[in-house]
């Protein structure tokens, strides 16, 4: 499937069926990782067949259920590092989707200590993704109107309307949207409005921006 059909299709899975992820589709996204560490000096790592991290009260409390495989989505600390896990962790997640896997974004719901990762000295594990072939595809949610989370003057432009139909169906914790983006000049950005993991969030909704866009933003 294109990338704006896995936008539309991907929805948060907590419940994996027991089955391995094939080896070629292990490989690529292996590379895509590969991608998005060098683009963005991030470390991210896949780890796969590993039960530990998903196995105790808190997962069970997240109504996790079957989890062995996950991504874990890291990289050095700083102001910009939650933006970015955001940005590139939201496209790997729609590369998943294209490989017929299901994710869902967590960031509680685990055990940090448990996760088989190496974390440098400097680093920070922001949060991550759960893999696999859930035993179902989720379910959509409710989104607010493109108007209520965009601002702009005059008539709103073919391209600028595509982000934000993008943009309305990323991912956001608790399903909050709390983002604005604006349009002024022929430059558009992006900000925060409050809400729980919000500097994820507003990496994501880049993301999605850009994607059905085809432009940037700040």
């Amino acid at each position: 499937m294109d990338i704006i059909k896995a936008m539309e299709v991907r929805h948060s899975v907590r419940q994996y069926l027991d089955r391995k992820i094939p080896g070629d589709i292990i490989e690529e996204l292996k590379k895509e990782i590969e991608i998005c560490n060098q683009e963005a000096g991030l470390h991210i790592q896949l780890v796969t067949d590993e039960k530990d991290a998903f196995s105790g009260m808190m997962a069970h409390y997240g109504k996790f259920d079957g989890v062995q495989n996950y991504i874990a989505l890291i990289g050095t600390k700083g102001k910009k590092l939650d933006e970015t896990i955001g940005y590139y962790g939201e496209r790997i997640v729609l590369k998943a989707q294209q490989l017929g896997l299901d994710t869902c974004w967590v960031a509680m719901t685990f055990s940090k200590r448990k996760c088989r990762v190496k974390i440098n000295k400097g680093e920070k594990m922001v949060c991550v993704l759960s893999l696999g072939y859930g035993k179902t595809q989720g379910i959509s949610h409710k989104s607010k109107d493109i108007r209520e989370l965009c601002d702009f003057e005059g008539d709103m432009p073919d391209w600028f309307k595509r982000g934000m139909e993008a943009a309305v169906l990323a991912p956001t914790a608790m399903n909050q949207q709390k983002f604005m983006i604006s349009l002024k000049n022929d430059t558009v950005s992006a900000k925060k409005t409050g809400g729980f993991y919000s500097n994820v969030d507003l990496g994501i909704v880049k993301y999605h921006f850009e994607i059905g866009s085809g432009r940037g933003l700040i």
